[in-house]
């Protein structure tokens, strides 16, 4: 039981919560230093997303493509146009396409008696199962398929549940018309003897009667036809066709006499944007990590307690913090043995059979300033002219995937990067580690024990100065109840 005061006058409890508050300083600085590893955990795992950044992006610095990517012109693209993988010869091609690939397809003779809304009620069809055949190029012959007209559908159900199902064949309503069209999901021409879509007009009325199709009517699906370089005649069942690593995509038809002309060449331009956009993230990066060692240390500025926010405003605060998160890994070796490791990658020459062995031949060289710590910049002239005379060669400097003095340069920065992200998760983790598993955290784990220890150690020491001021206040109030009973007996006599 606590007494707080009533004997000795005394105010107890602001007299037992100054006491605590000067027992609590360590446990303070506990907190304080908690904190501050926690802001260095956060640091330096800001710094791996970073590195990662980086890191996703060597991916397509390995890629051929990168460097060797091809463009493709057109004397006429609304006819016929063209891509090219990074094996297409340059050079020029000459298409006239005679004849577009078309699909295979059956439109009603007459408009429709009933409309897309209507429900289908004669009982000739309702309940009834319906077939028909389509050309299987891969068993190279008709296949039948089947469907039921159900009670309740309308038109608008029978020709949805057609074109759902897996038959090459999709069929719709055409409002303005008002006829149904049926075609085949494929253009070209399969079936070489006969019809692409075979229905029985005897015992499929409704093909003949409700939907109003003629078999006899059907417009086969046809190949593009076209001519390449004035001599080679080529068909294909596709509007797209590939030859020596280059598509072509048929738009319309041309005449043969003025064939469309594609010239085929290295894209210096894509190739140039990419080695740029790379070396301006790595720039980035090293901003990012210089600026962790510039930064100024202020040791005065200790991480703020619960109490001494409450007595500051969140501008206050922020400013604090701000100091006080400042230079928390300067001085780190793992990031200043990064940038170390980092530069010496870009430096080193690659010995290949190519033509280029160090990226100053091609235009790429550190900033003349110190100031900006080993950044990198780019001379565009120097680099697109090398592109257009050498780019594999290009390649081999940036991704020579081998070890020892022919490894390329994006594979060594990559061998860097993944290394100190290494050693960080090491020390600082990932967000999903547990305390155990990084060096920081295991302090942390440290000090959080020795915390939960410090809180129940000051629960000892506040009921111990209460059990005290109890004490005293009862030995108080002892000594006034004697006094009052020796006044009282001196007042009787």
């Amino acid at each position: 039981m606590r007494i707080g005061g009533l004997a000795s006058g005394m105010n107890v409890d602001e007299i037992i919560d100054k006491l605590m508050s000067a027992e609590r300083i360590p446990l303070d600085k506990m907190h304080q230093e908690r904190t501050k590893l926690t802001w260095k955990r956060d640091a330096f795992r800001d710094i791996n997303l970073a590195l990662k950044e980086l890191d996703d992006m060597i991916f397509d610095m390995k890629l051929s493509k990168t460097y060797q990517s091809k463009t493709v012109s057109s004397s006429n693209a609304n006819a016929v146009s063209a891509s090219a993988t990074t094996n297409a010869s340059n050079g020029t091609y000459k298409i006239a396409v005679t004849q577009l690939a078309t699909s295979a397809m059956n439109i009603s003779t007459q408009k429709m008696d009933i409309a897309l809304e209507d429900e289908i009620v004669d009982e000739q069809y309702v309940g009834k199962e319906f077939f028909f055949k389509t050309f299987d190029p891969e068993e190279g012959k008709l296949v039948q398929h089947s469907f039921t007209i159900n009670q309740g559908d309308t038109l608008k159900d029978v020709l949805k549940r057609i074109s759902d199902d897996d038959n090459h064949v999709r069929m719709f309503y055409d409002e303005q018309s008002q006829r149904v069209v049926m075609e085949t999901t494929r253009t070209g021409k399969y079936n070489e003897t006969g019809k692409e879509i075979v229905f029985d007009e005897n015992t499929n009325a409704f093909f003949t009667n409700v939907l109003h199709l003629d078999m006899e009517e059907e417009k086969g699906g046809t190949n593009a036809k076209f001519t390449y370089n004035d001599h080679l005649q080529l068909e294909s069942k596709t509007n797209h066709y590939t030859l020596n690593g280059v598509t072509f995509d048929f738009k319309q038809t041309t005449r043969l006499d003025e064939p469309v002309i594609l010239t085929v060449s290295h894209d210096v331009d894509q190739a140039f944007e990419q080695i740029k956009e790379f070396v301006d993230q790595y720039n980035q990066l090293v901003d990012q990590l210089n600026e962790t060692q510039r930064e100024k240390r202020y040791r005065n500025y200790p991480p703020l307690t619960d109490a001494q926010k409450e007595e500051m405003t969140e501008k206050q605060i922020e400013l604090w913090e701000e100091k006080a998160k400042s230079g928390l890994l300067r001085g780190e070796t793992i990031i200043t043995n990064s940038l170390y490791s980092m530069r010496r990658s870009w430096y080193g020459k690659v010995e290949t059979d190519g033509k280029f062995t160090s990226l100053t031949e091609i235009g790429i060289t550190t900033t003349q300033s110190y100031l900006d710590g080993g950044k990198l910049e780019i001379n565009e002239e120097k680099l697109k002219e090398a592109l257009k005379e050498d780019p594999e060669s290009v390649q081999k400097l940036f991704s020579n995937n081998v070890e020892g003095s022919s490894r390329g340069v994006i594979n060594r920065l990559e061998d860097s990067i993944k290394d100190t992200m290494k050693r960080i998760e090491e020390r600082a983790g990932k967000s999903y580690s547990t305390l155990e598993g990084y060096t920081i955290g295991k302090n942390m784990k440290d000090l959080n024990s020795r915390i939960d220890a410090f809180e129940k150690k000051l629960i000892s020491i506040e009921n111990r100065y209460w059990a005290q001021f109890t004490a005293m206040e009862k030995a108080i109030q002892r000594a006034n109840q004697q006094s009052m009973y020796l006044l009282s007996q001196f007042s009787g006599q």
